[in-house]
């Protein structure tokens, strides 16, 4: 009779957080417009306000919070792991600020579910990647995400924008090296079931991505 080795807790308690986090995405899709927008669509008026928006977006938009999730997970054991994720948000507000300018970007909403499809399917093939590879891409999928969150604050002043845009900044670098340092934390401690573990969070997060991508190509 073959035994298996029953998993630790920390793997259960990870396997749960990845299984909550498909049906979170699965809603999320469903409800595509109301996952957006932490005011209820109204425009931010104050600082506060804008913050609190900032803060949210990223969180709530769950397709985006994939994303910030995977690049953290891919910074894993990176030298410049601080940079990927850098680049990302900086290219987030760059996004915005082409919103803001009245510039469009094609294909949004495909490009972003690519986006956490693609950094998914990185995270299943359990290979560390090029930290140059990786900050690059997260740059061109920064625009297109930034670019969706520029949706929230169209003709909001310049308080809350400013606002708005340190909020987005701060919760998904806060949310990308949080990934990356307790990534590697379980590196070092469960070294047999990491990559086990990663691959599941890439098959969580592709199947988010996937998700979000087929309700795109829907309308």
């Amino acid at each position: 009779m073959v035994a298996f080795a029953k998993p630790s807790a920390s793997a259960a308690k990870f396997f749960v957080g990845i299984a909550t986090l498909t049906c979170i995405g699965l809603l999320s899709a469903a409800y595509p417009a109301a996952a957006h927008h932490a005011l209820g669509g109204r425009i931010p008026t104050n600082f506060f306000e804008g913050f609190i928006s900032g803060l949210a977006h990223p969180v709530i938009g769950l397709d985006h919070f994939a994303f910030v999730v995977a690049i953290g997970l891919l910074c894993i054991g990176q030298t410049h792991a601080f940079v990927i994720p850098a680049t990302f948000v900086l290219a987030a507000m760059a996004g915005t600020g082409i919103h803001l300018l009245h510039f469009d970007l094609p294909a949004t909403e495909f490009v972003i579910s690519a986006s956490v499809i693609v950094l998914g399917a990185m995270l299943i093939v359990s290979k560390t990647q090029n930290w140059i590879m990786l900050a690059g891409l997260g740059a061109i999928a920064g625009l297109f995400h930034g670019y969706a969150y520029g949706e929230s604050i169209v003709g909001a002043q310049i308080t809350p924008l400013i606002a708005y845009l340190a909020g987005f900044s701060l919760i998904q670098y806060g949310v990308a090296m949080s990934a990356c340092l307790m990534g590697n934390v379980a590196s070092q401690k469960l070294p047999h079931q990491f990559f086990k573990m990663r691959r599941l969070a890439g098959i969580a997060i592709c199947s988010i991505g996937i998700v979000f991508m087929a309700s795109s190509l829907a309308g």
